[in-house]
């Protein structure tokens, strides 16, 4: 697992071992950010990387131009790798770990955010109520993107709150479904 482009770009990423934490492979992570660029999603401002894992995702974003990022993830050891991995890609100045349960951190996070991030693990309940309270607590900007990471098992609702689901791709066992406001 590495950095697939931008400032970074080549850095390896490590993945806490013995943990459940699924990282997002180059393969999807490439995909996520093709399908972004198609929606003119280039270097949004802030990010939002919920159940981070190994931070890939938001460092991804960050080597690609995104100014800052906020990582939230509740298992200690995932969070010491997605520390690690943000000194390696000397991009931890421009980002933020909170080691906590999401739904205890979307009460602390100052929105908003114009690029959010879920990659639950995929035997998860409350994600639908988590990008809910997204919208309700006024985490998501007027032109926000979400991408959300789930199993091709799991069908992604059509609409959450305010927001819209514009496209599904599925690779292998992984889906990622985005979702922009109506």
């Amino acid at each position: 697992m590495r950095v697939i482009a931008g400032e970074a770009k080549g850095f390896p990423l490590r993945a806490p071992k013995g943990t459940d934490t699924r990282p997002t492979s180059d393969k999807v992570r490439g995909a996520i950010f093709s399908m972004l660029g198609s929606l003119g999603v280039e270097a949004p401002d802030r990010v939002l990387d919920l159940y981070a894992g190994t931070g890939a995702l938001a460092i991804e974003a960050i080597s690609r131009g995104a100014a800052q990022a906020d990582l939230v993830e509740q298992g200690a050891a995932a969070c010491t790798v997605i520390r690690e991995n943000l000194l390696r890609t000397r991009l931890g100045g421009r980002a933020r770990v909170l080691q906590m349960p999401v739904e205890r951190a979307l009460a602390r996070l100052e929105g908003p955010y114009d690029l959010i991030f879920l990659d639950p693990p995929y035997a998860a309940a409350g994600v639908p109520a988590v990008m809910g309270a997204l919208a309700e607590r006024g985490l998501v900007d007027a032109n926000a993107v979400v991408v959300y990471e789930h199993s091709k098992r799991t069908t992604p609702p059509d609409t959450i709150g305010p927001l819209a689901l514009y496209q599904t791709r599925c690779h292998g066992d992984t889906c990622v479904s985005i979702y922009d406001r109506d």
